[in-house]
């Protein structure tokens, strides 16, 4: 008894959960929860950083996070055994391991609520093909290499297992990984991108299944036969979940209404689901993350359960105990073990192998099935995506003891190289063609000869903030009589994130072009299609939305590139500040601005930043009751041309009146300037344009009664000012980003946003009291030259 009660206090790791305090005299490093809580921040802070820095070569956050548990390993820090006692001490890698594995069930999880069964019946022929050809040629190789590495390093292992472990390591293609890379290159709606996320998706489930099999061949016991029961069993909790598990959630999701709280129980049930599952794969012997992935998968997508699932999960999941994995990962992976001539070329064959045999199968079969050769190439370089599934299938041979130490190592360093070039080869050898110059696009301004043209807008939003207020800005832009009709594209803009909800938003919306469209798939769940759905049928309004998820560096890209494929006349973009509820102004993120300011640099046509105080209030304003107020600060210049000819559009509309103020100098405050201009000079020409536009312009209005046209004389900015503070008591202001003239100059102020100009600046400030939105327009190509200055009138 007494031996007994000693086995079995040797087994129980001798670590204690809290410490008493540090005025105790107890170190608290020496119990699980503080040490625990120190590794959690360490690795979050290593991993952030290194993917901070990695952030301008657009490597995905997966290499961040392998390089940073090699870094935290005995592979550099780790050589100082005083930092490995204190901080990744034996007795703890239980405790590590534990949480690093609860992290990995749920990733699994959500990695089968990434992948569509629906989709996956739908693959074309192609994409079968190249995915076929991605799995087995590199599996061949894989077994070839590992004949290599058992007669050199690897000569003590389950040689059934090491085969198809090795097989399975070279033959993956890591679908999470591949989804941003895609996704940050904007290459997802390209037929490449289509093809290679249809074929990665077929490899992930077959990699699975073949990782399954794996497992069941590598069990402490040899015999045939219990690895013939593992897998079978496998196979049989795989059909009896698809056979239970789905009536059970399609229920879960009808009773999960769209903008209404999905049931705790129901998420509870959910989650419960997926750790019994867990038990149940881990109990048969092939891994408790199989169970997660399963039900994952059975999850319907199509509803709000699977987002909410997802939005329960994923942050805490990915940001606190996914990072761990990596760390256990890198704590098993020691560089020093590679060491001679002969260790690093088994590296370098390694790396060859898996290269060669991902590339040339997956190019070989891409050009057999007649894709084009830079497509095909750039597809080659995808599919050799590696990533977390790789490192999975390496840890758990390392578990299992088919892997040594150093051939763990080597195989860690290739998936490593592999996702490190992938991006590099696909961005050398593949660029879609973007901003390609769109035949027949002539109407890029709102002022025009013809009106009898269609007027296309591209109207951006955030979120759900600010629709009403950019509905109610579209209903008074329809023009009426002689002018063309009004075609709107609502571009939801959203950053592309890590984050599962992210990808599972890309595909929803990769199916049908860039930005990402999406005809009436979500008309039924996404209340901002709704919203423009009825602003369409309550007007006679082509609307057409939209979705662009692309990262903030590059978002203003994808609103140059649909403006242009769309032959835009005017983006309209959201200021990047909100009003409170005090009635002043708030950022909600400065990173809007950095994109407003973009997209004012690189537009193919017209742009308008909207200051959004509530025009028209919280709700849609139906064509019967519009009633507004706009009023039209005209000083000079194109973009102030362009400010009147879209108040004169508006002004078309039955309720709204229109009032046009033309401030002018007074000639003693302006004389000198104005007698030193030239006849040629360009101020000359630029008034010269303004005074025909406002002359063909009263004549338009000579007998609209809705319309008045008055002009101010002001000598100084102050007066400029008090002149605009008497007409703060309006609903819209139409005014030019950056007037012409010497009033104009006078009012430049050191504002925190260059972007709205001189008068938009002022009038988005606190100096002026009023509770109007400002529209700030700028006209295309406004910085001209002098000689395609006297074109343009």
């Amino acid at each position: 008894m007494v031996s007994s009660n000693a086995t079995s206090g040797q087994a129980c790791p001798s670590i204690k959960p809290t410490s008493n305090g540090v005025f105790q005299g107890d170190n608290p490093l020496d119990f699980a929860l503080p040490l625990a809580i120190l590794q959690i921040c360490l690795v979050i802070v290593v991993t952030r950083g290194l993917a901070f820095l990695l952030r301008p070569l657009r490597q995905p956050r997966v290499i961040a996070e392998i390089i940073g548990g090699i870094l935290l390993g005995p592979s550099a820090l780790g050589r100082s055994t005083g930092y490995l006692h204190a901080v990744f001490p034996k007795r703890s890698l239980t405790v590590l391991d534990t949480l690093a594995n609860i992290g990995l069930i749920f990733f699994l999880f959500l990695a089968g609520l990434e992948l569509d069964p629906k989709s996956l019946a739908q693959t074309g022929k192609k994409a079968l093909a190249i995915a076929v050809a991605g799995i087995s040629l590199p599996f061949a190789m894989g077994i070839g290499t590992s004949f290599i590495l058992r007669l050199t390093i690897s000569k003590d292992v389950n040689g059934t297992a090491f085969l198809v472990f090795m097989g399975v390591a070279l033959s993956i293609t890591a679908f999470p990984v591949l989804a941003r890379i895609l996704a940050e290159l904007k290459l997802l709606t390209t037929d490449v991108g289509r093809m290679a996320m249809s074929a990665a998706a077929v490899n992930d489930v077959a990699a699975w299944i073949l990782l399954a099999l794996a497992i069941s061949l590598s069990g402490s016991n040899t015999s045939p036969i219990i690895s013939f029961w593992v897998f079978l069993s496998g196979c049989m909790f795989v059909i009896c979940s698809f056979l239970i598990v789905p009536p059970i959630f399609k229920w879960m999701t009808k009773r999960c209404h769209e903008g209404e709280p999905v049931d705790e129980m129901h998420v509870c049930a959910a989650l419960a689901a997926v750790l019994a599952a867990g038990f149940v794969t881990d109990a048969i012997g092939i891994h408790a993350m199989f169970g997660a992935f399963v039900i994952g998968i059975l999850v319907p997508k199509e509803g709000p359960f699977a987002g909410a699932l997802v939005e329960k999960v994923e942050d805490i999941v990915s940001g606190l105990f996914l990072p761990l994995y990596f760390v256990s990962s890198g704590l098993k992976t020691n560089v020093a073990t590679i060491q001679g001539l002969q260790s690093w070329g088994l590296l370098v064959l390694v790396i060859f192998t898996a290269c060669f045999g991902k590339i040339v199968g997956t190019f070989v079969v891409s050009i057999s099935c007649k894709v084009p050769f830079r497509e095909s190439l750039a597809m080659a370089f995808l599919m050799n995506t590696k990533g977390l599934v790789e490192l999975i299938v390496l840890n758990i041979g390392k578990d299992r003891k088919v892997l040594n130490d150093e051939t763990f190592s080597i195989m860690v360093l290739m998936a490593l190289f592999t996702t490190f070039i992938t991006t590099p080869l696909v961005t050398a050898v593949y660029k879609p063609a973007r901003g390609v110059k769109m035949d027949g696009y002539k109407c890029r301004t709102i002022e025009r000869k013809s009106s009898n043209a269609d007027l296309r807008i591209l109207a951006c939003f955030h979120g759900s903030r600010n629709i009403s207020s950019i509905i109610n800005l579209l209903e008074v832009s329809r023009g009426v009589g002689k002018a063309g009709g009004l075609c709107v594209y609502a571009l939801h803009l959203m950053e592309l994130s890590e984050r599962t909800s992210a990808i599972l938003m890309v595909h929803k919306a990769r199916r049908n072009g860039l930005p990402f469209w999406n005809r009436g798939q979500w008309s039924g769940s996404n209340l901002v299609v709704v919203a423009f759905d009825a602003f369409q049928q309550l007007s006679r309004v082509s609307v057409r939305p939209m979705t662009s998820i692309s990262s903030m560096a590059d978002m203003h890209e994808d609103i140059c590139t649909t403006a242009e494929r769309k032959r835009a006349a005017m983006i309209i973009l959201p200021f990047h500040k909100q009003q409170r509820l005090d009635g002043s102004l708030e950022t909600a993120r400065t990173d809007f601005q950095l994109v407003n300011r973009r997209v004012l640099g690189d537009a193919p046509c017209s742009v308008g930043i909207l200051v959004d105080r509530g025009l028209g209030g919280t709700t849609q304003v139906s064509a019967s009751n519009v009633s507004y107020a706009i009023t039209v600060l005209f000083f000079g210049g194109h973009d102030d041309r362009e400010a009147l000819a879209y108040g004169a559009r508006m002004a078309e509309d039955p309720g709204v009146s229109l009032k046009v103020i033309r401030f002018l100098v007074k000639p003693e405050a302006g004389g000198e300037i104005s007698g030193a201009d030239m006849d040629d000079s360009p101020s000359t020409i630029l008034r010269s344009l303004d005074e025909d536009f406002i002359s063909e312009f009263k004549q338009k209005i000579s007998r609209d009664d809705s319309v008045k046209f008055e002009e101010k004389s002001v000598g100084n900015a102050a007066e400029t000012i008090d002149a605009i503070h008497e007409l703060h008591h309006c609903n819209l202001f139409l005014v030019g980003r950056l007037p012409d003239g010497e009033l104009a100059s006078a009012l430049s102020s050191s504002s925190d946003s260059p972007e709205l100009g001189p008068v938009g600046g002022l009038l988005a400030s606190s100096d002026i009291p009023t509770a109007a939105s400002v529209l700030v327009v700028q006209q295309y190509n406004s910085q001209v030259s002098l000689d395609s200055a006297s074109q343009i009138g």
